[in-house]
């Protein structure tokens, strides 16, 4: 996820156009026109770039948004764009790739590469349908670019359900990254790795489902690929390494920060609905944004062949996060690359979680416990080795790579 810039240097007197990666020719900012506006050209290499212009008291930085414009100029797609409200200091353009990203693995086991394209933002997708559709449960994957920034984490004491171990502490995540806007399914697991292991084996409904019953080494590795934090290695026979090795890009599982981050999606409440639990058990503003055990496992009434209206659900069958993840609470817990262990006490960026530990971290909640297993900063942890009905996992893309 590499971006290109070109810095302009506003001085006493005129301007001058300092090389950050790519030439004038096809990405410079051009100057202020009669207006005061400040105009750029943009690049042409087919590429679905999003262009933001930053700006700082120094080439030294640091670099913020330009106040007034809006944090992305999804619109940009000609030379000559401009953006408004310059201030007497230094300006760039930065130059990064779209919004969306999709990987296309309808080729199966026996293709050599899944192509991966980039779109500038959810409407840019193909078919003008938007992302909650079959296509990206199925024979692609689709992520969501999650920007940089400092959020708390942890969820506050008088919140129902807490946990001691979920202590407040501020983080930050120093690089955006892409996230996956569903949870692996079914049909997506078979694609890479040509099984089927799921407990839920309808065929009628299972390629829709979170695929679950797939442990940590399946995901890694059992070899380098479990020796985060020490490495990010992973096993060439694992998901995520046949996932590389097709497409040439390092994907992963998420830190346990990063899943935090983009499940709460700016919000604070202990759903990311904007919303928090009115009980344990039945809870309707559960019920809005994700599957638990009082909407698809009431009772016990589910068995391997059943259909997905208990058990499992299909993958965005809820209300998306205001970030447009779906299924951040309840369906399948998801695991994350940490250690289980106590949160630190002070403020941290880009935390790895423990060199070493007896658990992963797995977080989310699942579709057979109540209300309160499902919250944003619901923590626990399972061996690495578990097999579990109702533990699946997202996949990431981690900046820069």
């Amino acid at each position: 996820m590499k971006t290109r810039v070109l810095m302009m240097v506003l001085a006493t007197v005129g301007w001058m156009l300092i090389s950050g990666g790519s030439s004038q020719a096809d990405l410079a900012i051009k100057g202020f026109d009669s207006t005061g506006q400040l105009a750029f050209n943009t690049l042409n290499d087919g590429t679905n770039y999003n262009y933001q212009i930053e700006w700082a008291p120094s080439p030294a930085g640091p670099w913020s948004p330009f106040t007034g414009v809006g944090a992305w100029l999804d619109n940009v797609s000609s030379a000559g764009s401009r953006v408004t409200n310059p201030v007497p200091m230094c300006y760039r353009v930065v130059a990064t790739l779209g919004d969306y990203m999709v990987v296309d693995i309808s080729g199966g086991t026996n293709a050599s590469s899944y192509p991966v394209s980039y779109y500038r933002s959810l409407a840019d997708l193909p078919g003008g349908t938007g992302v909650n559709i079959d296509t990206y449960k199925t024979t692609n994957m689709v992520f969501r670019r999650i920007p940089a920034g400092t959020y708390t984490m942890g969820s506050p004491a008088e919140e129902l359900g807490r946990s001691p171990v979920e202590t407040q502490h501020t983080v930050t995540l120093m690089h955006p990254f892409y996230c996956g806007v569903f949870e692996v399914t079914q049909k997506q697991w078979e694609r890479v790795m040509g099984t089927w292991p799921s407990y839920f084996t309808n065929a009628s409904y299972r390629n829709t489902r979170p695929v679950e019953q797939v442990t940590y080494g399946m995901i890694r590795g059992t070899n380098t690929g479990a020796l985060w934090p020490a490495t990010n290695s992973v096993d060439a026979s694992s998901f995520m390494g046949r996932l590389r090795a097709r497409t040439g890009k390092a994907f992963d599982l998420p830190t346990e920060s990063q899943w935090e981050y983009a499940g709460r999606s700016g919000t604070t409440t202990a759903l990311n609905s904007g919303k928090n639990l009115t009980s344990t058990l039945n809870c309707p503003n559960m019920a809005e944004v994700g599957r638990y055990w009082y909407d698809g496992g009431t009772g016990g009434l589910f068995n391997p062949s059943g259909d997905s209206s208990v058990g499992t659900a299909k993958v965005g069958s809820y209300l998306p996060s205001p970030w447009g993840l779906y299924d951040i609470h309840g369906n399948v817990w998801e695991w994350c690359l940490d250690w289980y262990g106590a949160y630190p006490n002070n403020s941290v960026s880009d935390p790895p979680g423990l060199s070493s530990g007896s658990g992963r971290v797995c977080r989310g909640g699942s579709w057979s416990p109540n209300a309160d297993y499902c919250r944003v900063g619901m923590r626990t942890s399972y061996d690495p080795n578990n097999v579990y009905n109702a533990l699946g996992f997202r996949v990431v893309l981690p900046s820069g790579q």
